[in-house]
C-alpha cells in the first residue's frame, strides 16, 4: 500500500526531470549550428568554430564538484532553480552578443549557459537514478530521460538550419527566434519547478560527526567510469558537430539541408533512447553498452573507408516534423546511424559507474559533471585533426573514443572495492 503511494508521489518529480532534460539538450545543442554561423561569419577554423561548444562544456569542469556540493547542502529544487536563472542569463548574453556581433561575448553566453547545463545535470541524472531504485530500473528512466533529451537536440539545428538560410549571410541574430524559445522554456520550467515539492534523497542536513576514509574515487569502476562519460560527451557531440562543417564546408550543403541531417542524428539517438528505456527492464546497462560500442565501432570505420563520392537518398528529419530525402555521401548516413549508438550510452555508463556507491552517489555525480567538459575538449581536437588531415580522417578521434567506451563495458566496469562501507 504505502509502495503504490510512493510511486505516485514520485509520478511528478519524474516529469519534471523529465522537462529538464528537454532543456539540457535544447540549449547545449544551440552551440552546433552556431558553430556553422560564427565559421562563416567570423572568419573562424574548424578548431575556433568548435570554441562556443568548448567554452559550454568547460564550465562543467569549474562547476561539477561545487553543483554536486550544492545539492548536497540545498537539495535538487533550490540547485535547479539557480540553475535555471544562470541560463537565463546565459541565453541573454549570446542574444546580446548578436546585437553587437561579437565573437568574444557570444563565447561568455557559452559559457554561462554550460554553468547551467552542468548543474541542471547534477540534479537530474542521480535523482531518476535513485526514484527508479538504481538497477535495472533506475537505468530504464534514464534511457526515458534520455529520449527528452534527444527530442531537443533534434530540434535545435532543424530549427536554427532553417533560421539561418544562406550560410554565407548568416549571423548569430538569424538565432534569436531560438534564443526566445529557450528563454520561454527555461521561464516556465521555473514556475513548475518552484510551486512542486520533490523528495530531497541526498541533501545534508547535518555536518557528520564521523569522518569518511573514502570518496567516489576510492571505487575503480567509478574512476573509470568517469573517464568514460568524458569521452562519451566528447564523442557523440563530436560525430554530428564535425559533420555539419563537413557538408557546409567540403560538401557545399546548404545549411538548412545540414541542419535536417544532423537533426536526424539527434532524432536517431531519440529513438535508440525510447528503445533503450522499453529494453533496460530486460539487458543490464553493460550488454547495451556493449553492443552500443561494438555497433558504433562498425558504423564510424565504414564512413571512413568507403568511397567519399558514392551518394545515397538518406531520409531526414525536417522542420516542419516530417521526412524528405537528402542526398548526402553514404559516409555521412553511416555517421548519422550512429545516433542509434550513443543514444543508451550516458545512461548505461552512469548506471554501471554509480552502482554501490550509496551515500557517495550526490559527490559522484558532481565529479561526473566535471568530465562532461570532454564535449568540448574532444571535438575541439577533432576539429583541430579535420584542419590538419581532413574531416573524414578526424573520424579515427571517435573510432579510439568508443574503443575505451567497449573496455569499459566488458572490463572497467566491474566493481572491485565492494568492501568499502557505503551506508
Amino acid at each position: 500500500m504505502d509502495t503504490n503511494q510512493n510511486k505516485q508521489s514520485y509520478a511528478l518529480p519524474i516529469a519534471m526531470m523529465f522537462a529538464l532534460f528537454f532543456m539540457i539538450a535544447f540549449v547545449t545543442g544551440l552551440q552546433n549550428p552556431m558553430g556553422v554561423i560564427v565559421k562563416n561569419q567570423f572568419q573562424a577554423s574548424n578548431l575556433l568554430s568548435q570554441l562556443g561548444n568548448f567554452a559550454n562544456f568547460l564550465a562543467y569542469a569549474f562547476m561539477g564538484i561545487p553543483a554536486g556540493l550544492m545539492l548536497q547542502k540545498i537539495g535538487y529544487k533550490k540547485t535547479a532553480l539557480t540553475a535555471i536563472l544562470v541560463g537565463i542569463a546565459g541565453v541573454a548574453i549570446t542574444f546580446f552578443s548578436g546585437k553587437i556581433e561579437s565573437f568574444a561575448v557570444y563565447l561568455i553566453g557559452a559559457f554561462v549557459g554550460g554553468f547551467s547545463m552542468c548543474m541542471l545535470n547534477t540534479v537530474v541524472n542521480p535523482m531518476l537514478n535513485t526514484l527508479g531504485g538504481e538497477g535495472k530500473r533506475g537505468n530504464q528512466l534514464l534511457q526515458f530521460g534520455g529520449t527528452l533529451n534527444s527530442m531537443g537536440a533534434t530540434i535545435v539545428p532543424v530549427l536554427v538550419g532553417y533560421l539561418m538560410g544562406d550560410v554565407a549571410k548568416a549571423t548569430i541574430s538569424d538565432a534569436n527566434p531560438a534564443l526566445f524559445l529557450a528563454i520561454g522554456i527555461f521561464v516556465l520550467a521555473f514556475i513548475v519547478l518552484y510551486s512542486m515539492s520533490i523528495p530531497e534523497p541526498h541533501i545534508v542536513a547535518e555536518k557528520s560527526t564521523e569522518k569518511n576514509t573514502h570518496s567516489p574515487l576510492s571505487f575503480r569502476h567509478f574512476v573509470l567510469g568517469a573517464i568514460a562519460i568524458f569521452v562519451y560527451v566528447g564523442v557523440e557531440v563530436g560525430i554530428p558537430n564535425i559533420a555539419n562543417l563537413y557538408m557546409t564546408g567540403d560538401l557545399k550543403i546548404n545549411a538548412t539541408t545540414a541542419g535536417t541531417v544532423v537533426g536526424t542524428y539527434w532524432f536517431l539517438m531519440l529513438v535508440g533512447r525510447l528503445t533503450g528505456g522499453v529494453l533496460g527492464s530486460k539487458f543490464s546497462s553493460k550488454s547495451m553498452l556493449s553492443f552500443a560500442a561494438v555497433l558504433g565501432l562498425a558504423f564510424v570505420l565504414l564512413a571512413i573507408f568507403l568511397p567519399k563520392d558514392q551518394m545515397v537518398s538518406m531520409p531526414v528529419f525536417q522542420s516542419d516534423i516530417s521526412f524528405g530525402l537528402a542526398q548526402v555521401p553514404v559516409s555521412i548516413m553511416l555517421l548519422v546511424l550512429c545516433g542509434l549508438c550513443t543514444s543508451v550510452m550516458w545512461g548505461g555508463i552512469f548506471n554501471l559507474a554509480t552502482e554501490g556507491l550509496g551515500k557517495y552517489t550526490a559527490a559522484a555525480s558532481g565529479i561526473f559533471m566535471v568530465m562532461v567538459c570532454g564535449g568540448g575538449i574532444i571535438p575541439a581536437v577533432q576539429g583541430y585533426a579535420a584542419d590538419i588531415f581532413g574531416y573524414v580522417q578526424s573520424y579515427w578521434v571517435v573510432v579510439i573514443g568508443i574503443t575505451y567506451m567497449l573496455f569499459y563495458a566488458l572490463v572497467g566496469s566491474k566493481n572491485v572495492n565492494k568492501d568499502i562501507k557505503v551506508d
